[in-house]
């Protein structure tokens, strides 16, 4: 069963393939099926307790999922984003990375619609989606439960040409100019460092 779960996830960043001929923003439109599994898994490696820089101390109910998700057309614009993400991380473009990521923080917290357990999801669905596609994420199953597990080790070494990478810095200087302006500090949740959890059941 291990070898099946693991296979399902590699199916999975096989459907969200980094760095193709062409990279286009709407590129590979994911399933709902598929964003649901992106879901699944941030929620699984969302922390039960998160303080950011201020102080204050968010705390995560992990049973009751409902509270902290976010609608599933707001989940795959995040996946959408972290794809490009994950493409930046490929082509060692850090600098732009954290600014696609400040980009879609900002977009959402301006929102103000958002609860901070929320907006910690969203920050780490966008996170997850960043370590599947770069490998740094895998699915075991022991005794019948499904759970994601952090194995940077394992990552695969992966490429970006030139003209790749000239494509993701163009991709995300159009959506960071598309958004709100980030002159001013950062808002949202920071990016909390992923750690094995254990996964919701299935």
């Amino acid at each position: 069963m291990a070898k099946s779960a693991w296979v399902g996830a590699v199916v999975l960043a096989g459907v969200t393939a980094l760095l193709p001929g062409t990279v286009t923003a709407s590129e590979g439109e994911l399933s709902d099926k598929s964003v649901q599994i992106f879901m699944e898994y941030a929620w699984s490696l969302t922390p039960q307790q998160f303080s950011k820089k201020d102080g204050t101390v968010i705390v995560v109910d992990k049973s009751k999922p409902e509270q902290a998700m976010v609608p599933i057309d707001v989940a795959r614009e995040v996946i959408r984003v972290g794809r490009i993400s994950a493409h930046a991380q490929v082509c060692n473009l850090p600098e732009d990375q954290t600014l696609n990521h400040r980009s879609l923080m900002r977009r959402e917290t301006d929102k103000k619609k958002w609860t901070d357990q929320q907006t910690l999801y969203i920050n780490q669905l966008h996170l997850t989606t960043v370590m599947l596609l770069t490998g740094k994420i895998k699915l075991v199953e022991k005794d019948g439960d499904k759970e994601v597990v952090v194995d940077e080790k394992q990552a695969p070494q992966q490429t970006c040409t030139d003209e790749q990478r000239q494509k993701v810095k163009e991709l995300i200087a159009a959506y960071v100019k598309a958004g709100p302006s980030l002159a001013s500090n950062e808002t949202g949740a920071p990016a909390p460092a992923a750690a094995p959890a254990p996964a919701a059941k299935k």
